[in-house]
C-alpha cells in the first residue's frame, strides 16, 4: 500500500514423509495495514516470523496440519486401488494384452 503495508499474504504448508509421499495446503490472508496501530510493519521490516503469525493468527495451524498429515496418510496407506489386478502378473499368458470393456451404441 501507499504506507508501505501488507494487505495480503500468500502462504501454503507442505508435509513430506520418510518414504517422500507429501502433501500441501495453500491460501491467502488479508490485512489491512495501519500505520498508527502499534503492531503495524512495514514491508521493509517484516520478519518470517511476523508474518507466520499473522497467517497462524488467521487460520487454523493445528487443522491445516491435521489435513496435510491425512492426506499423507492416505498416500501411503491407500484403501482403495485402480487398473486390474492380472495386469503384468508373472506367468500370465499375454501380459502385454489387456481386454478393454466395449460398448456398441445403436442409434
Amino acid at each position: 500500500t501507499a504506507d508501505d503495508g501488507v494487505v495480503t499474504c500468500h502462504w501454503y504448508c507442505l508435509g513430506t514423509d520418510a518414504d517422500g509421499n507429501s502433501a500441501r495446503s495453500y491460501g491467502t490472508t488479508s490485512h489491512t495495514p495501519d500505520p498508527s496501530d502499534a503492531g503495524f510493519a512495514a514491508y521493509a521490516d517484516l520478519t518470517e516470523a511476523t508474518v507466520l503469525g499473522w497467517v497462524h493468527a488467521s487460520g487454523d495451524q493445528a487443522a491445516t496440519e491435521a489435513a496435510i498429515a491425512d492426506k499423507i496418510n492416505a498416500m501411503a496407506n491407500p484403501t482403495t486401488a485402480s487398473g486390474v489386478p492380472w495386469v503384468g502378473e508373472i506367468g500370465s499368458a499375454s501380459p502385454s494384452i489387456m481386454p478393454l470393456p466395449y460398448v456398441r451404441h445403436l442409434t
